[in-house]
């Protein structure tokens, strides 16, 4: 006999039917009620809220840029939860804009999304990274999130015990601490999102009843988690990060907060699209992706418009396959969020 350290799981995997994977001949109602409840179990965000707080918003900086103000801005998302962001307000003389969330994946940080290089490395991003540049140039209201583990808010920031983890950073020890206590790094930064919106409000510029979230790779999942949690979200795009479980996390090694404990049991990737549908969904993948393999996508996908048949919004989802690999595609990206905003006469 020899051993295989991966064998064991892969078997399991072939096997497993997760309880909750979308059925066209299932009470659809109740099926969605089902896998909300689960949802929100498995990330632990009914744990999360229980540790909810007053946001105390504190407005750090404000500085005027060329065609646009930014304001740097932090609040309380739960007890010892700091979340620190990026508001960018274009110069149009409107009264209101669209919102678009920005997020990052595992970069340097959200300082990336608005041009500030702080690592070598930055400069070889820049500019395809200035995700919240390129939104604001377009005319949105653009808030840039700093997510739980990443950049200024990495574990690696704090104190001795946290230092020895080297390239895992904070995202690693955030993601299994998080376990041991009941919840997920992916349901703390969908929280996140969620009380960003809430803070929204104290900025009159915003129109918080026209709100988008994308992002790229780790930023990418986030917004759609986030998307599924928060209904204020009506258009959710994640770039290279929708993808079957079997195809990506099941298969290759990804950082520790993708994944959500006992998730596989219940439902995939994709049979999550039915706590976004109606709403737009815009799902980017590219073919060379290494991670999350675009035949799987393709599968999921199949799911998704099944789930948007069903609610009668099948115009409401689509799947744009680049010829990149995992990649932000700035030329699709935003041709794409404006086509969006047309049909919904933003």
């Amino acid at each position: 006999m020899k051993p295989d350290g991966l064998l064991c799981h892969d078997i399991l995997t072939e096997k497993m039917q997760p309880k909750l994977s979308y059925n066209k001949r299932k009470n659809y109602e109740k099926w969605k009620k089902e896998i909300k409840e689960k949802f929100i179990e498995l990330t632990g965000l009914d744990e999360i809220a229980l540790n909810a707080c007053e946001p105390e918003l504190e407005i750090e900086k404000e500085e005027q840029k060329d065609g646009y103000r930014e304001i740097k801005f932090s609040f309380y998302s739960e007890v010892g939860a700091v979340v620190t962001c990026y508001l960018l307000l274009p110069d149009l003389k409107k009264e209101k804009y669209p919102v678009v969330i920005t997020l990052q994946g595992h970069s340097t940080g959200y300082h990336n999304s608005v041009g500030i290089v702080k690592y070598k490395e930055d400069e070889t991003y820049q500019p395809r990274g200035q995700f919240a540049i390129q939104s604001v140039k377009e005319g949105y209201a653009t808030l840039a999130i700093e997510q739980r583990g990443m950049g200024e808010r990495s574990a690696q920031n704090g104190d001795f015990r946290r230092v020895h983890l080297g390239e895992r950073g904070g995202c690693y020890y955030e993601a299994v601490t998080g376990f041991l206590l009941g919840r997920t790094l992916i349901g703390e930064r969908c929280w996140d999102i969620s009380r960003a919106i809430d803070v929204l409000s104290n900025f009159a510029e915003c129109d918080t009843d026209k709100i988008v979230i994308t992002g790229n790779s780790g930023g990418g999942t986030a917004s759609y988690y986030a998307a599924c949690y928060d209904e204020r979200i009506k258009v959710c795009m994640p770039s290279s990060a929708f993808c079957p479980y079997k195809e990506s996390i099941l298969r290759f090694y990804h950082c520790s907060c993708n994944y959500i404990p006992h998730a596989y049991k219940y439902f995939d990737m994709q049979d999550l699209a039915c706590l976004i549908a109606p709403r737009k969904l815009c799902i980017m993948t590219g073919e060379l992706d290494p991670s999350f393999l675009v035949s799987g996508v393709q599968r999921g996908y199949e799911t998704v418009k099944e789930v948007y048949k069903k609610v009668g919004a099948e115009e409401n989802s689509k799947l744009i396959v680049t010829h990149k690999g995992h990649w932000w595609n700035v030329d699709v990206v935003w041709p794409e969020l404006k086509r969006i905003m047309k049909e919904l006469n933003w």
